[in-house]
């Protein structure tokens, strides 16, 4: 059982049913299934191996059979696919051995009267990439344009209508009768031949623009194209292909046509009758859409504004403030409705011709890009275990709380009120996101970036959650919190009522809030919250910080030690030993007496130290990203990144591997190679009751869930304990005997620190007799090879103390 999530809603554009009640989204190499009235998923698409680039609905023959559900997929994986999404059940797989980048299936949409009715071949046009080897490196893999014949499941011979440098998407006029790429500055546009033949020529005709065009569109009933271009320009042609398109090719009209005067605005020899341009857009432009009457043209771009242009007259209004890049603009069967795709993984569903939005199906947000000197203090995610929900930090400012389970979003909390639009510069950055135990508190830690040297401020932040769907509140707000020095960590006291942050000026303070405010809902607007202790060591950088399960001990690293206190009394308690480069995630395993730490640097190492004994337990050289760790369990895991030297080899290209771990073992329990760890998180979830039907494995619940965030912030849910748990996110688990070859496996905390001891045979016994050495001159050999294999110390003694004492025998009077 294996939950999967967090992927793309915006890798392709999605497309309506025919009664505009259900709405299709590639995601990943799945088509998810949407409701439109609800915005919730119903079903999903599955049998494609890669990405889906393309889908599209089949159009109904008459009224009546709007309420036939069927659609074709086209994916990276070289198949075209048939399905009846209204069960779901695949119908039929086409597979042409080339990775399709786009398909369009024109005969749906020009389907002569007469024809109706009749059994005529069906031909789709795909975008697509030949892979075959040639003897001209250079045309090793071309990016073709060609004619598939659906009917017969096969391309068509060799016919390719055009090559490019890089895939292209196809665009289909409404009508059926055309379709186009645009290519750099060029627009490259076919008509679509009779549907009798399948060899019949395929005409084509190309428009210039000084510029590189980014989008196309087709007008639903005139011979006009628009185009946008990385300038924010539209551009419309009107009267393309009167003459290359047309029965006789315009041959009495050609001295006519030719005459630049009679096409103003057409470059060259362009086959077009005119030229006209508008520019509002700053940027390129991306959405482009005539509506389905035609009087009116949408565009949008990097700005986040729906323009609708009024094409007869120009004049423009405006859907602003939407938040995010557009990318998609789709129209449905239902003139009321419409959808647009959002940079920022959103699907807004519109209630036309207002423009105003009434469901919102809202995606995973994608990982921030900050400046490199911040990129080193988290991946700003928290697990809300409780809930099944990830807190995630967005571009704007916000934290986004995803449902794990339920693979949506459920809400947003605005961190900092700032005016920010699409393609501004970063000048806040959310450093730190920690939860409580239970989800109903937050605390957040910000930047304000310093411009030109002046100015620049941290904040640290505490928040509370009404009482649906995580809206938080804003409780208590705290400038400077460690003068001018950054928050290394924040997090809660398992209580809820303490929060400790760490920072690297040398000091860590704890926060206790107004318990009483906590007990009544009446007041839990007013609660604050106030330091109660501050603490530090050695004017050390503290670095990280945790709290014990009980909450009676807080570690907090002081750069390259640990330091035990007491929370309540700011009591140091003990300093535990030195490790060779600074900490950076601490954890308490569950409610065992065993810490866990990672470190980063040159010489990074995991480490687990005993409470009890106060020292060292076991630790590895390795190179950790995350660590998680159970609340009621003694077990761990450790996401750890790879050298790159093994990827291509052993691990097949992944990054990284989850190792799991019982505290008191040096030896995982389990282990599963990953993709994208570099910025991945991992953290152990609760099994929530409302989920248990479920979750069930052969009907029986699992104890904890462990959750897995790669670094684009796909997930996949599993139970870690349960043996048939052997892949996580499109990879296979790693025996390991694999990472013992790559030095990863079978190595305790010696090695790690001091280096590789001599190689031995692994197989023999754990615990080998001990070598007896010479009696005559031990002292040469007694201390030679590895301190692990000298002999105990009652052989030592005797054999070392024999040798430097001489014998001599008394004698008795």
């Amino acid at each position: 059982m294996m939950i999967r999530g967090g992927r793309s809603l915006v890798s392709s554009p999605p497309v309506f049913s025919n009664d505009a009640n259900k709405l299709l989204v590639c995601t990943s190499n799945t088509v998810s299934v949407f409701s439109t009235a609800t915005g919730l998923q119903i079903s999903s698409l599955e049998g494609h191996t890669a990405l889906v680039t393309s889908v599209l609905v089949v159009p109904p023959s008459s009224p009546a059979a709007k309420v036939l559900c069927y659609c074709w997929t086209a994916s990276l994986d070289g198949t075209i696919r048939y399905w009846d999404f209204s069960v779901p059940e695949l119908m039929k797989t086409i597979d042409i051995r080339v990775p399709i980048f786009s398909m369009v299936i024109p005969s749906f949409l020009d389907v002569p009267a007469e024809d109706k009715g009749k059994h005529r071949n069906l031909f789709a046009y795909v975008s697509t990439i030949d892979t075959k080897e040639t003897q001209d490196k250079s045309k090793a893999s071309r990016r073709q344009i060609r004619k598939c014949n659906l009917s017969k499941s096969c391309l068509v011979g060799r016919l390719i209508l055009g090559e490019t440098k890089k895939p292209e998407v196809l665009t289909v006029s409404p009508s059926g009768k055309f379709f186009g790429i645009c290519n750099k500055c060029k627009l490259h546009i076919w008509k679509v031949p009779d549907q009798g033949s399948e060899h019949a020529a395929v005409r084509k005709i190309t428009l210039h623009h000084t510029k590189k065009i980014t989008v196309i569109t087709f007008h639903p009933t005139q011979r006009i194209i628009a185009s946008g271009d990385v300038t924010g320009r539209i551009l419309t042609w009107r009267g393309f292909g009167n003459r290359a398109f047309s029965g006789d090719n315009g041959v009495d009209n050609q001295k006519l046509i030719n005459v630049q005067e009679d096409k103003p605005g057409v470059r060259d020899i362009d086959d077009a009758d005119l030229c006209s341009t508008w520019h509002w857009h700053s940027a390129e432009v991306n959405v482009l859409s005539f509506s389905l009457d035609g009087a009116y043209l949408y565009s949008g771009g990097k700005e986040g504004v729906l323009v609708v242009w009024q094409i007869d007259t120009g004049k423009k209004k405006f859907l602003p403030r939407i938040g995010s890049p557009l990318l998609y603009f789709i129209d449905s069967p239902d003139p009321t409705l419409s959808s647009i795709s959002c940079a920022d993984n959103q699907i807004h569903l519109l209630k036309m011709p207002s423009m105003g939005i009434l469901k919102t199906i809202s995606g995973i947000k994608a990982p921030c890009c900050y400046p490199e000197m911040y990129e080193g203090l988290g991946n700003g995610i928290a697990f809300d275990q409780t809930a099944g929900l990830v807190a995630l930090r967005t571009e704007n400012y916000c934290i986004q709380f995803y449902s794990l389970f339920d693979d949506r979003g459920i809400s947003e909390v605005q961190v900092c009120e700032r005016n920010h639009q699409p393609g501004d510069d970063v000048t806040v950055i959310v450093t730190a996101v920690a939860l409580s135990v239970d989800g109903s508190l937050m605390s957040t830690s910000e930047v304000k970036l310093a411009e030109e040297g002046i100015g620049g401020l941290v904040c640290l932040k505490f928040w509370q959650a009404g009482s649906q769907n995580k809206e938080f509140s804003l409780s208590t707000i705290v400038y400077e919190p460690h003068r001018d020095a950054s928050i290394s960590a924040v997090t809660f006291h398992p209580s809820g009522n303490m929060v400790v942050s760490s920072s690297f000026g040398g000091d860590f303070k704890v926060w206790r809030c107004n318990n009483d405010s906590l007990q009544s809902d009446q007041m839990r607007q007013t609660f604050s919250w106030t330091c109660h202790a501050v603490g530090s060591y050695k004017k050390k950088p503290m670095t990280a910080a945790a709290f014990s399960a009980d909450g009676s001990v807080l570690a907090v690293a002081a750069e390259t030690l640990i330091t035990l206190w007491n929370p309540y009394k700011n009591v140091l308690l003990a300093v535990l030993g030195e490790t060779l480069t600074p900490i950076v995630n601490l954890s308490f395993i569950g409610k065992s007496d065993n810490l866990v730490a990672a470190s980063c640097g040159s010489n990074p190492q995991l480490s687990v130290w005993s409470m009890s004994k106060l020292s060292l337990s076991w630790s590895y050289k390795l190179r950790i990203e995350a660590v998680a760790s159970a609340v009621d369990l003694s077990s761990f895991a450790a996401l750890v990144l790879l050298p790159e030297s093994s990827n291509e080899t052993t691990f097949k290209g992944r990054d990284g591997v989850i190792l799991l771990y019982n505290a008191t073992d040096p030896v995982p329990t389990a282990v599963w190679s990953v993709r994208k760890a570099k910025g991945g998180a991992l953290g152990f979830l609760q099994v929530n009751p409302s989920f248990v039907e479920e979750i069930s494995i052969d009907g029986k619940t699992p104890e904890v869930l462990l959750a897995y965030m790669n670094g684009d912030h796909e997930y996949v849910v599993f139970d870690p304990f349960c043996k048939d748990a052997k892949e996580v996110n499109m990879s296979q688990k790693v025996s390991h005997s694999a990472l013992e070859v790559k030095g990863l496996g079978g190595q305790y905390g010696y090695v790690s620190i001091y280096g590789e001891l001599p190689e031995f045979d692994k197989k023999r016994p754990e615990t080998p007799c001990v070598p007896s050495f010479p009696s005559e001159r031990p002292w040469e050999t007694i201390f030679s090879g590895s301190s692990h294999s000298l002999p105990p110390l009652t052989k030592l003694c005797s054999s070392f103390l024999e040798s430097l004492l001489e014998k001599r025998t008394v004698t008795v009077e």
